[in-house]
């Protein structure tokens, strides 16, 4: 992804890990630690994860992440929360846009783990296969019960919103009552990818004929990569694994490379 792109920032002082709301020059922000664009690229094209810093000696320092988007009262613009990641000067930044190479978000759908009676071991093991697998991911994680408005809210969220790269969710896939995720998000879907949840399910049957009952999706919410995956952790890894090595290849694609995929 493009990475030369540059903005310039006015900031108050603040010290690392201080969350700063980024607004036009024309919009005021009462608030104690904040940022203003002077100019340069718009904040439209900022994503969840991206990195702002300046570079010296063609070395990249970066100063500022994007952690997510808010509403400033005194507009109707979604504004974007920079996370400083070092103490930030009071002053003019020259800085360099540096996209994520991949953002993703991990989902866990569990009543239990949302009233605080489970531990949420499926997430974390699907994080560290994600962060294992893909180059340098910015990871998000996330526990819900499974309730499928906040789901298809937090979903809609995160890829039209925030504009993460992936999405994958754990839980939800099977026939109890409370199991609704794919219910909840397949109307969300601009494209369906038929061969990833056919993989899906061969890599479960490969270790169970229970895997049959599992109604996982895989497809995309615009340009966001979306995976349902089953509630327990070595299905979801099952799941996950079957895929895994396609991811990039897919991002890529779905991000606009036009290079033909050839043979491998």
């Amino acid at each position: 992804m493009d990475g030369n792109k540059e903005m310039q920032i006015q900031t108050t002082a603040c010290g690392e890990g201080i969350l700063l709301p980024l607004a036009p020059e024309n919009i005021s922000l009462p608030l104690p630690c904040a940022a203003h664009v002077l100019h340069g690229a718009p904040v439209t094209e900022l994503r969840a994860g991206d990195m702002l810093g300046e570079v010296s000696k063609e070395i990249f320092h970066p100063m500022l992440r994007v952690e997510g988007f808010m509403f400033a009262a005194a507009s109707d613009r979604r504004l974007p929360l920079l996370r400083a990641l070092c103490p930030i000067e009071a002053r003019e930044h020259r800085c360099v846009l540096r996209h994520a190479s991949v953002s993703a978000a991990v989902i866990t759908l569990s009543d239990k783990g949302w009233a605080g009676k489970r531990e949420d071991t499926c997430g974390a093991v699907l994080a560290k296969a994600l962060s294992d697998a893909l180059s340098a991911p910015w990871l998000q994680r996330f526990l819900l019960p499974d309730d499928p408005a906040m789901l298809k809210a937090l979903v809609c969220e995160l890829a039209l919103g925030q504009r993460f790269d992936l999405v994958v969710t754990t839980g939800g896939t099977g026939l109890s009552p409370r199991d609704t995720t794919p219910e909840a998000l397949l109307p969300l879907l601009t494209r369906r990818l038929h061969g990833f949840e056919q993989a899906m399910l061969q890599a479960g049957l490969a270790h169970t004929p229970r895997a049959a009952l599992s109604r996982c999706l895989a497809g995309c919410v615009h340009e966001t990569l979306l995976l349902t995956l089953p509630g327990s952790a070595r299905g979801a890894l099952e799941n996950l694994s079957a895929v895994l090595p396609l991811l990039p290849h897919a991002l890529d694609k779905l991000h606009g490379d036009m290079a033909d995929c050839g043979e491998n």
